[in-house]
């Protein structure tokens, strides 16, 4: 259960994590507007708008992932396999993350999949 624990911290913290190029990039137009961050972030182009849209889909993926650890943990399907695929949707965020931001998006959309189907087994394994 202790690695479903930390798998769910850091599918938490990683949308925060993605926040900083995204910061990087609004630096870069003008400097960071922090009285109307929005209205500069929807400014962005190229590497600043894939950022913003990472950034974006790690808190979409938490939606998914959260509900999936809770329920295999409230459950009590906690065992290896489960944690398996724990693991693996941690490490397709990052990649996930990573391939958005050096713009390879079909991989990054391959590594998508992975995420959210392993998310998903999760829940199914739970039934």
């Amino acid at each position: 259960m202790t690695t479903l624990i930390i798998c769910l911290f850091i599918a938490a913290i990683l949308p925060y994590i993605a926040k900083i190029p995204v910061a990087i990039a609004m630096n870069k137009l003008g400097g960071y507007d922090n009285n109307h961050p929005r209205a500069q972030q929807a400014k962005l182009t190229g590497f600043g708008a894939r950022a913003f849209a990472a950034h974006q889909n790690a808190f979409e993926s938490l939606i998914i992932f959260a509900p999936a650890v809770l329920l295999a943990i409230a459950t009590q399907n906690t065992g290896a396999f489960i944690e398996q695929l724990a693991i693996t949707h941690v490490v397709a965020r990052v990649l996930y993350h990573i391939a958005y931001l050096i713009n390879i998006g079909v991989i990054r959309s391959l590594i998508w999949a992975v995420g959210i189907i392993s998310a998903l087994a999760i829940i199914y394994l739970c039934i």
